[in-house]
């Protein structure tokens, strides 16, 4: 795993070992930000259920302004912040935030401007998961205007969304589909 472009192109990524954290394989993510394209550029991006930090890694290497990273895992936020601290050297406390908690108290915590891109990537069996998170983040007005959400899921599955929210494109590789996630238009924040 390494990063694909950016000012840390080619820096390898940690994993941690065992079958608990599925980073989001080079093939994937370099679809994905090709997809993504100049959006990524000063863009303020939340990775809940971040894993290895692969996702939000890749986005500030790319220009992203901001990242915050937040998984439950012990290892893999020990394996996010080694990637952050590889990747980001003295720009680690400017640029990124670890946190280690379930996806509920991270968006519990989140404070300062609202987030331009969002990645969903949860375990495969946390389908209720993407619509929680969405309400939950929309509802603490952590959503930028137009702020656009990545899900990542098992192709099977469908991931429902809370009201408001539409599907606008969704992709898929194999076994995973990435839908393309914003507030459907005339939808505003809630205050």
């Amino acid at each position: 795993m390494r990063i694909i472009a950016g000012e840390a192109k080619g820096r390898t990524l940690y994993a941690p070992q065992g079958s608990q954290t599925r980073p989001t394989s080079d093939k994937l993510r370099g679809s994905l930000f090709n997809i993504l394209g100049p959006r990524v550029e000063g863009a303020r991006v939340l990775d809940l259920f971040g894993g290895t930090g692969a996702l939000a890694l890749e986005a500030l290497s790319r220009g992203a302004a901001f990242a915050v990273i937040a998984d439950n895992a012990r290892a893999a936020v020990q394996a996010a912040e080694r990637n952050a601290r590889a990747v980001l050297g003295e720009a680690f406390d400017a640029r990124v935030r670890v946190v280690k908690a379930d996806y509920r108290s991270a968006i519990a915590g989140l404070s300062g401007a609202p987030f331009d891109l969002v990645f969903l990537d949860p375990p495969y069996r946390m389908v209720d998961a993407y619509g929680d998170a969405l309400g939950r983040l929309d509802a603490a007005c952590m959503l930028s205007e137009d702020c656009l959400a990545v899900l990542e899921r098992q192709k099977a599955a469908e991931a429902p969304l809370p009201d408001g929210f539409e599907c606008i494109d969704s992709r898929l590789y194999g076994d995973t589909a990435v839908d393309f996630v914003r507030r459907r238009q005339g939808s505003f924040p809630r205050l």
